[in-house]
Formats: C-alpha cells, sequence, structure tokens
C-alpha cells in the first residue's frame, strides 16, 4: 500500500474521537487545554441531554444541558475541535428524543454534528451488534459474548420507535464501525472511508484504533509505534474516553502528556476526524472512490474480533 501524500508536507496523520463517557469539563478540559497548545486538534462527542431516569453507569457525565460544560465545548468548536454526537444522551433514546437532540445541536453551534459514534448498548444505535457483521461465524460468536439479542439494536429498522436511520442518513456524514489495536488504522482498513450498499443508512463509515482509557492509550502510543506510524505514512485516529483518567487532580497524566507532545513534536498532520476522512476521500481513485473490496471486509470483520477478544482479555487481567 503506498503512503499518502499528506498536506503541508507532513509524513503521517493523528487524530482522536474522545466518546464522553463520563466526560465533565474538569476531567477533560486540561488535556484539552494540552492538545489546544500542542496544535493539534480532535474530534469530541457529546450528548445534548441529561439522562433523567435512573441506573445509568454514566450518571456522572455532563452534558450540553449543564451551562459550564456547554460553555466549555463551545470554546472547543471555536478553537478548532470538531464537536460530534454520541447519540441524544447516555442510555437509549426514541426517535423524537433523537431528533430534538439534533436540532439542539444545531441551535447551539449552527450547524449538526458530521460525524456521529454509536454509544455503549443504546438501542437506537444504527447498525450495532450482529448488524454490523456479515460474516455468520462471526455474528453467532457475537451474539453469545454480547449479552444482547439479535434485534436489539434498532436504530436502522423502520418502524421501531427507536427507528432514525433516516435522519442518521441527511444528516452525518461519517460513522464509527470496527476498531482494531493498529495504530496505523490503514492496515486494517486501507478504503477508508467507505460506503457499504448493505447498511444504506450510513453515508460513509470509518475504522480507528482503540484505547479505552487513559493506561490503553499510552500502551498503544509508545515512541517505536509511533516511529512506526511514521515511516509508514500512516494514519492514526484513535477512540477513547478522555474522561477515563487521562486528568489526575487537574493535571494530566505526565505519561499521557510525555507521549502527545513526542507525537507533536513530528511531521504530522493533526487535525480533527471529519477534515481527515474528507481528504482521505479525495484522494481515493474517482472510479472506486468509497467501495469497499470484499477480501478486505471479510479481514477486517475477523481482524476486529481478534482484537477485540485481544483486548477483553488484557482488561480482564
Amino acid at each position: 500500500m503506498k503512503p499518502p501524500a499528506f498536506p503541508e508536507g507532513k509524513r503521517f496523520a493523528f487524530s482522536i474521537v474522545d466518546d464522553t463517557d463520563v466526560a465533565t469539563v474538569a476531567n477533560v478540559g486540561p488535556i484539552y487545554e494540552l492538545l489546544k497548545a500542542l496544535g493539534m486538534r480532535t474530534t469530541k462527542t457529546v450528548w445534548p441531554f441529561r439522562w433523567h431516569g435512573e441506573g445509568s453507569n454514566f450518571a456522572s457525565s455532563e452534558t450540553l444541558e449543564d451551562p459550564a460544560y456547554l460553555a466549555f465545548v463551545q470554546r472547543l468548536a471555536v478553537d478548532g475541535f470538531e464537536i460530534a454526537s454520541h447519540g441524544a444522551t447516555m442510555e437509549s433514546s426514541d426517535r423524537a428524543t433523537t431528533e430534538a437532540a439534533i436540532e439542539r445541536h444545531r441551535a447551539l453551534f449552527g450547524t449538526v454534528p458530521r460525524l456521529y459514534v454509536n454509544h455503549s448498548f443504546n438501542q437506537e444505535n444504527v447498525y450495532w451488534g450482529t448488524d454490523r457483521l456479515d460474516d455468520l461465524v462471526l455474528k453467532r460468536l457475537y451474539a453469545r459474548v454480547n449479552g444482547k439479542p439479535a434485534g436489539y439494536y434498532q436504530g436502522h429498522v423502520p418502524g421501531s420507535p427507536w427507528w432514525w436511520g433516516d435522519l442518521c442518513r441527511s444528516h452525518h456524514e461519517y460513522v464509527r464501525n470496527m476498531t482494531f489495536s493498529s495504530l496505523n488504522v490503514l492496515r486494517a482498513n486501507p478504503s477508508m472511508p467507505y460506503v457499504d450498499p448493505s447498511r444504506p443508512l450510513v453515508r460513509s463509515w470509518f475504522s480507528s484504533a482503540d484505547a479505552d482509557d487513559c493506561r490503553e492509550f499510552i500502551d498503544l502510543v509508545t515512541p517505536e509505534r509511533v516511529d512506526q506510524l511514521e515511516a509508514e505514512g500512516g494514519v492514526c485516529i484513535i477512540s477513547t474516553h478522555l474522561g477515563k483518567r487521562y486528568v489526575e487532580n487537574g493535571r494530566v497524566h505526565p505519561q499521557v502528556e510525555r507521549a502527545l507532545r513526542d507525537i507533536a513534536r513530528r511531521p504530522g498532520w493533526f487535525v480533527p476526524v471529519s477534515p481527515l476522512l474528507d481528504w482521505l476521500r479525495s484522494q481515493q481513485p474517482k472510479d472506486t472512490a468509497g467501495s469497499l473490496p470484499s477480501g478486505e471486509w471479510r479481514r477486517m470483520q475477523w481482524r476486529w474480533a481478534i482484537d477485540l477478544v485481544r483486548r477483553r482479555l488484557q482488561r480482564s487481567r
């Protein structure tokens, strides 16, 4: 695979998708200040609404209904960070709530999010659970370990209370699907961003590396791995939760800061995810733009499954 020729003579690309789970101004503010100071611009997902029910694992999270958090996120937008969607709120939302969340985002930021990320076990997730897979063996295995029955996720199912697939198609340009353990995502998904004709309610899909929390991020972005990313002329998009222990007592974890400073000193292109995907799409051959070869898709599904098992085993230790 020939490395992309990045803008401005840069030799690799690096960005982050910050899933907003458990995020507050206090536990993510300092790392965004660091990213800004280092000249890095990334993508932050948000929830427009609080959850008013009980029993959520994400009840400590702040949302756009919290004035200080809203002001913080609006400053991020002004500073060039991308504000994306993680759904309407931290638990399952019906169509009316999802539509209201899209309109609230438009009212607060002047536009709707270009990028959307499914959240955890929300039933309005689009093409999630076994519906994100085509390989029959993997579908059966994933149904056993995921703990949710086939058909649980219904954002793409017309007539369901959770249906909003038409809104997803009309409003969001990019949706995340597979995540991998490789820092250079193009090694797993060189055709990214891609279109999947069998899942027509998503305009374009993208893949990312996975680091659930601070410790996994530190393990992922070692100098040796970043050396390899730079040598390969690769593209790194890390999906993580910056609210999960990246900040301790108001300060960015020292190993995270060291890693980000090491990356920032290199000749990387540090842009939010949607502009990066726009650029990658512009580099695709016109006659095959957006297409995903069947062999690549088969390999992606198995690599995703193997990486998922490895990560879960490591987290259980």
